[in-house]
């Protein structure tokens, strides 16, 4: 991997904190992106998590802002949008990483629960995207990069109905943003994580396979993936800055498939 790939560069990471003790995919991303030497805005719900991954990058010898912002708030998004600018004057790269769901198909979600993971999930990547083309049009260009997910590709064993079919919109607005942007010079891509071992997933995996022992429940989602593991944050984060960087300067409106082969086993 190319040192410092990103220097000079602003990233705005949407979904940038942990909703638990450890490393979540939008905290990796933080870390990461400086590391290739990027100041981040680190931008979450919870002011609390945004300061967690900001001390994470300082930790790793990178520079980084907190911002809390709702990111299915267009007003809170725009205020958050003008601290960037204010603090750092340019987004180079616009990192929405932002999800939730909910497990259960059509008869187990509320019209309520559906429209908030459509609103977190869909609406938020719309409102960033509109908020962020303008700033980096006026600096000759920049990288979107969403952050989607296998189950907007394939069923991957459990019903996920309202995230999966959030997470298919997210790589379709993708590919068609990409095209619209294109002249630009503003790329926009996705990458597309399998199962990934977040504290999320340590949160929630157990009661998907109906296991009360979490390394046994581990254990059988390792088994589901051809390369017999779980993927890590840091994979997806790499991808996630080859994207952000100019060495994928003739790539956009694409996706990077970052899942051990699973969805290859699923074609």
């Amino acid at each position: 991997m190319t040192d410092r790939r990103l220097q000079g560069k602003v990233a705005l990471v949407a979904g940038a904190g942990s909703s638990a003790p450890g490393w979540s995919i939008g905290k990796a991303c933080c870390v990461t992106l400086a590391r290739q030497g990027a100041t981040v805005v680190a931008l979450d719900y919870h002011l609390s998590a945004a300061e967690d991954a900001a001390h994470a990058v300082a930790e790793a010898g990178g520079q980084a802002l907190p911002v809390q912002a709702d990111v299915s708030d267009p007003q809170a998004m725009q205020a958050a949008v003008d601290v960037a600018m204010a603090r750092c004057g340019r987004i180079d790269v616009l990192q929405a990483n932002a999800g939730i769901g909910k497990v259960g198909g059509p008869e187990d979600i509320e019209l309520a629960e559906w429209d908030r993971i459509q609103q977190v999930n869909v609406n938020s990547l719309l409102i960033a995207t509109r908020l962020a083309a303008p700033i980096m049009r006026r600096q000759g260009g920049g990288a979107i990069v969403a952050v989607s997910s296998v189950a907007g590709l394939r069923y991957v064993g459990y019903p996920h109905l309202a995230y999966s079919v959030s997470k298919a919109a997210v790589i379709h607005f993708a590919r068609m943003a990409a095209q619209q942007y294109a002249p630009d010079s503003i790329r926009v891509n996705t990458v597309v994580p399998g199962l990934i071992d977040t504290p999320r997933v340590a949160a929630n995996v157990a009661r998907m396979f109906d296991a009360d022992d979490l390394d046994a429940a581990r254990a059988a989602r390792d088994r589901q993936v051809p390369m017999r593991r779980m993927g890590t944050p840091w994979e997806v984060a790499n991808a996630v800055a080859f994207l952000a960087s100019d060495e994928a300067s003739y790539i956009t409106g694409t996706e990077l498939v970052v899942d051990g082969g699973l969805t290859g086993k699923y074609a």
